[in-house]
């Protein structure tokens, strides 16, 4: 299920601090109004995080992980290693 980031609008709010996360199914409806203070809120897109590679993985390590690794002899043509 994926995290959905909502902002009350007009401002912030005493009540839920004017913004918060909820998690949702994809099929349902966006929410339209805060759940703890019924302010009309509007969906924030948040910060993604994507996996930093540190260094290039090697024909070791894909072995290492199950891969098959191929080489190209030929036009059109590869042999395992």
């Amino acid at each position: 299920m994926p995290i959905y980031e909502y902002e009350v609008e007009g401002g912030d709010c005493q009540i839920c601090g004017g913004r918060f996360e909820l998690r949702r199914p994809v099929d349902r409806p966006e929410c339209a109004d805060c759940p703890v203070c019924r302010r009309p809120v509007r969906k924030v897109i948040s910060q993604t995080t994507t996996p930093k590679m540190l260094k290039p993985l090697s024909v070791s390590d894909a072995k290492r992980a199950g891969f098959t690794v191929l080489e190209k002899r030929d036009k059109g043509v590869y042999e395992k290693q």
